[in-house]
This record gives structure tokens, sequence and C-alpha cells, in this order.
């Protein structure tokens, strides 16, 4: 009895590991295609003025900085579930207060990708804005067709 109950704490320890691992892919893989497709229509279709082409340097410059460190603590927050599982081999306070940061960490790189969009949004004419608007629905639609 008790290598079976070590083996059922094995084996949600290991499902658990799993699925901190996979929601840290979600987050801190690369830009997805639309993201980069977004960014190389500023750049390229856009024909934005040299003033707009240095704004928005400077706010992919920021973003940059900011993404790096939130990947980084979305990297530390798995480090923490993995220890929490580790440790409490079951949906325990450590592994909940662990995915509730997780949860914090994702929403804050949510949060502050959208402050990017709309920083860059911000920069375009009124033609240019509405092509950009247009561009980022079928972005953040693409999935669901």
């Amino acid at each position: 009895m008790p290598s079976r109950r070590l083996l059922i704490a094995g084996l949600v320890a290991f499902a658990a590991a799993i699925a901190g691992v996979f929601i840290g892919r979600v987050v801190s893989d690369p830009p997805r295609a639309s993201e980069t497709e977004l960014h190389a229509l500023l750049h390229n279709e856009f024909d934005l003025t040299s003033a707009q082409e240095a704004k928005l340097e400077q706010i992919e410059a920021k973003f940059a900085e900011r993404r790096f460190t939130l990947e980084n603590e979305m990297r530390a927050a798995n480090i923490q579930l993995a220890q929490a599982i580790e440790a409490e081999h079951g949906y325990g306070p450590r592994v909940t207060e662990a995915i509730e940061h997780t949860h914090d960490v994702m929403g804050a790189l949510q949060t502050e990708t959208l402050e990017h969009l709309f920083a860059m949004r911000a920069i375009l004419d009124e033609d240019q804005a509405r092509r950009f608007d247009k561009s980022v629905v079928k972005a953040l639609t693409a999935d669901a067709r």
C-alpha cells in the first residue's frame, strides 16, 4: 500500500511539473508569427516618419527590457512551483501560492504587452491606427479560426 501512495504522489508531482513547464513555455516562447508580423507591418508597410520610427524604437527597447525581466520572473516562478511540488507532493498551500505567483507574472506580462501595443498605436496617424487595429484583431483571433 505505501508503494502505491508513493507512485500516485510521484505521478501527481510529475503531472504538476509538466503543467509548470507548459505554462512557462507559453509565456516565454519566442514571439509568435503574428507579433513578428505586426512589427514588420509597422516598419515596412506604414511609411512611418523618422519621428515615428525614433519613438517606435524607444518603445520597443523599453518593452524588450521589461519583457526580459518578466520572462526571468516566469522562470523563477516555475522553479518555485517545482520546489513546492517536490516539497508537498500534492496540491498544498505552497503549490497554491506558487501557482498564484505564476499567474501574477503571466498577467503582468500580458498587461505590459497590451500597454506596449497601445504605446505603439499612439504614435500612428488615424489611417495607420485603423490598419494597426485590424492587424491586432487579426493576430488575437487567428487561433480561434
